[in-house]
């Protein structure tokens, strides 16, 4: 399905897509949608023609555990009720813990890369397919951005794709802001992984800004397209003529007339890296592989060479091990653990302040109350609870736990804002949303508090 030029839509920006010129589609986090009813600009834009696509980022396909039902449902849910052509997700896992580790479940809140070994490659085939059989149109899944590599991989990222792709037929959103990524954080070089991937299975293709700080390149959907990724994006255009390609932008939103302007930049630079229309062969065929330098284990050959027609259950013990790999990891970046060997420690760290810094300004965007009561204490006092409590829920669980950490310690110092933080975590924390009665009576007392 061809697709053309989109942006992501967000709530923050509704009115600005909504202006936007030469739009063909727009994504949406899917969990930030409700399975029942839309957005009115979301109504609106579907009542135009404009394509809507549910981008998920909360399954975890590459986590140990199979897919929760009721998240892909929700997924699916949200597909049937936009009338999506496709649905999205990553290659990821999200959380650890749990049943195949006998330990407390964690939760990242965030995209952690998956080893590309075969034992995690085998885990992640069966869960895309435990997926698009629940899911009423095909998936597409997005390659991530990372801070750190495991160590011991087997398979480069292209060739991880490849796999993936020839044993599930899943296909491929591919994010050049991502590429460039990892070719600062990890040496990885776009142009091979380019050359490695199927590009016939690109469904379509993310661009985004980040910022470099310390040498190390932070993907954060809050900052300009940077050159680098408007070239990586030329290198994919000499490749292939992708089907769609979509901005993203996430945070600190800018005026419509610079999100314009960088949709322009888009596309002035799929227009010059386009070949030229007697270039040759089709540059969609399936590609040979490119061949690696470190071709790894004897099982590399065979495994890329023919994928398995019927290959049946993934084994306990593939899971078993991957999930012990994960949760170690996951526990060293939120709960303080000691690193797993072979890892980077710097790198761990600047991942771990990373995902508690990205915990605290979620938690002040769903539960704004709480800046406001702890002023400009909160975030010192938010990333201090970090270090030490991970996250075993949602954000919304992580706030009621700040706030009754924060209130069983004894603050905050001041009468007014410990009387004001009582009140709120009492309002949310019962079994149930208080009756209306009640609502009225802690609104006044607030206000009288607030005297």
């Amino acid at each position: 399905m061809e697709l053309g030029i989109g942006i992501g839509w967000r709530p923050e920006i509704a009115a600005e897509v909504e202006s936007l010129s030469g739009i063909d589609w727009v994504e949406a986090v899917a969990e930030n949608l409700c399975a029942d009813h839309l957005p009115d600009s979301l109504v609106r834009l579907r009542e135009r023609g404009v394509t809507v696509v549910p981008h998920g980022v909360a399954l975890g396909l590459g986590g140990a555990d199979r897919p929760d039902p009721d998240r892909l449902a929700g997924l699916a849910a949200r597909a049937e009720l936009l009338g999506a052509p496709l649905v999205t997700e990553h290659i990821a896992f999200v959380r650890a813990g749990g049943p195949l580790t006998a330990s407390p479940k964690l939760e990242a809140g965030h995209l952690l890369p998956v080893p590309r070994t075969w034992d995690a490659l085998d885990v992640l085939c069966e869960n895309v397919r435990i997926a698009q059989d629940s899911l009423p149109v095909p998936l597409a899944l997005e390659n991530i951005a990372a801070l750190i590599t495991w160590p011991g991989e087997e398979l480069t990222e292209g060739q991880f794709l490849a796999e993936l792709v020839e044993r599930t037929g899943v296909r491929l959103l591919i994010d050049v802001a991502n590429l460039h990524t990892n070719h600062v954080n990890l040496g990885q070089d776009p142009a091979k992984a380019l050359d490695e991937l199927p590009v016939e299975a690109i469904a379509y293709v993310h661009v985004a800004g980040g910022v470099e700080k310390n040498g190390v390149w932070h993907d954060t959907h809050a900052h300009p397209v940077s050159e680098p990724v408007l070239e990586v994006l030329a290198e994919l255009r000499s490749r292939v003529d992708p089907p769609g390609v979509l901005l993203e932008r996430d945070d600190a939103f800018p005026p419509g007339a610079e999100l314009a302007g960088e949709l322009d930049a888009i596309r002035a630079t799929l227009r010059k890296a386009a070949p030229p229309a007697d270039a040759g062969p089709d540059r969609t065929a399936p590609r040979k592989a490119a061949p690696s330098a470190d071709p790894g284990p004897d099982r590399t050959a065979p495994r890329l060479a023919a994928p398995s027609t019927d290959p049946g259950p993934v084994p306990a013990g593939t899971r078993d091990r991957t999930a012990v790999a994960q949760t170690a990891l996951l526990s060293a970046l939120v709960a303080g653990t000691p690193a797993p060997e072979g890892f980077d420690h710097r790198r761990l760290r600047v991942q771990s302040r990373a995902l508690a810094a990205k915990r605290a300004d979620v938690v002040a965007k769903v539960a704004p109350e709480l800046p406001e009561i702890l002023g400009d204490g909160y975030r010192a006092a938010f990333l201090a609870y970090a270090g030490s409590r991970p996250m075993s829920g949602g954000y919304r669980r992580d706030a009621l736990d700040f706030a009754e950490h924060v209130l069983i310690a004894g603050g905050p110092a001041d009468p007014v804002a410990r009387r004001r933080l009582t009140y709120w975590w009492q309002d949310r924390s019962g079994a149930r949303p208080p009756r209306r009665t009640t609502r009225l009576v802690r609104a006044a007392r607030a206000v009288l508090v607030g005297k």
